[in-house]
């Protein structure tokens, strides 16, 4: 088999690029993501590359042939070109030293499958001669592609213990690329050792479980993670995928992008305080935290009201509340494209400098009034500025 001749294969740049790093006498490689998705005929954002050459040694040539390069982990051999604006990692061949489940020891190596056999799983250890197209196959990479089998490298536990992560990888690959159940080896070291995601930062728990969650349909594997107990030692609040296929479904029904902070809003129990606690251990960011918390807090009545929700919690909130709102699809469907039809206006048509010329004293009581006017302006479904002011009329005359 070979690579594939896609598109990226020839970016403004690539070709010195890799006469740069000498392709002609095979220092240099296409790896990983690239390599395995061009063979799945999926389209490749990411390009990474191996080579022979010590980091130092591939900034000089890069440099010497008018490509910008940047030191971005050169403690793990790795720099960064950029051709016609786009990043092409390029990695100096490693082998492992020493790891502790987080973070690994290296040495640098010419040695091409002692580099690959540093990967976690056969699909991602595949490599190209970036000429000829040659692939080069270490571990049965190309195999397990076709079965669409996600199969650790060596032993599962081994390389789990190298990284814990790769527990939460193994879900993420399959939900991604395999069919069917996952490999009964890999399934069993990862709850086996599920615990040991404890040691893990949660800033890097957070990045892989949204990853899992933006696939198209993770609905499947996260059943399997819930009933495999990976999630009870860092995440116990999720004790159901329920929610989350009928999200997807609906999702999919309306023609909403599926959202992986909603996603996770539907794995919760609809209580905006243990949603806090959840996006506060997990690190997310004010802005995902906010919308975790707003997305738990859905009701049946959500429904009722679109326009209100979107006006009270933004479009991108109300979206997330209807979508999550426990009613039936017809009405959840109505709601939805009522709101999109008709979104509610950005603010009320009235200033407090407003009600003091119209004779309300300066002070806490303007900002008290407009509330209460706000809200009638908005039980009312957004009335235009002439009824805005006799609501205020009407409100100051009561005051």
């Amino acid at each position: 088999m070979r690579l594939p001749d896609s598109e990226w294969r020839h970016w403004p740049g690539m070709d010195a690029l890799l006469a740069a790093l000498d392709a002609e006498r095979g220092k240099v490689r296409f790896v990983g993501g690239a390599v395995r998705d061009s063979l799945l005929g999926i389209a490749v954002e990411d390009v990474d590359c191996a080579t022979v050459f010590p980091p130092d040694e591939v900034m000089q040539r890069l440099e010497g042939a008018d490509i910008k390069v940047v030191p971005t982990g050169l403690k793990h051999g790795t720099v960064t070109a950029i051709i016609d604006g786009k990043p092409i990692e390029v990695t100096t061949l490693r082998r492992d030293v020493d790891t502790d489940g987080r973070h690994a020891t290296i040495e640098y190596s010419e040695d091409w499958e002692e580099d690959a056999a540093r990967r976690d799983f056969t699909i991602n250890a595949l490599s190209a001669d970036p000429l000829s197209g040659e692939i080069f196959d270490y571990f049965g990479g190309e195999a397990d592609l076709e079965a669409r089998r996600v199969r650790f490298i060596g032993l599962p536990a081994e390389r789990i213990a190298e990284d814990h992560l790769r527990i939460l990888r193994f879900f993420r690959f399959h939900a991604r690329f395999g069919a069917g159940l996952p490999n009964p080896a890999g399934l069993a070291a990862a709850e086996k050792h599920a615990k040991s995601l404890m040691a893990l930062s949660r800033e890097r728990i957070a990045d892989e479980l949204l990853k899992i969650l933006a696939l198209p349909d993770p609905s499947d594997t996260v059943v399997l993670m819930i009933e495999r107990g990976i999630f009870a030692p860092v995440l116990p609040e999720i004790a159901s995928a329920d929610a989350l296929a009928r999200l997807i479904r609906r999702e999919q029904s309306f023609d909403q992008p599926g959202d992986p902070v909603r996603r996770l809003a539907a794995l919760l129990p609809p209580e905006p305080d243990t949603a806090t606690a959840v996006a506060t251990r997990l690190k997310l960011s004010r802005a995902q935290r906010k919308r975790l918390a707003t997305a738990t807090a859905r009701i049946p009545g959500d429904t009722a009201e679109p326009r209100a929700l979107a006006y009270r919690h933004s479009m991108e909130g109300a979206i997330d509340r209807l979508l999550l709102c426990p009613t039936n699809d017809t009405v959840t469907g109505d709601a939805l494209a009522h709101l999109t039809a008709n979104p509610p206006p950005a603010h009320m048509p009235l200033k407090g400098g407003e009600l003091i010329a119209m004779g309300v004293e300066a002070g806490p009581e303007v900002a008290i009034m407009l509330r209460e006017i706000e809200d009638v302006w908005i039980a009312e479904d957004f009335p235009d500025e002439a009824r805005v002011r006799e609501i205020a009329r009407e409100i100051i005359s009561f005051a």
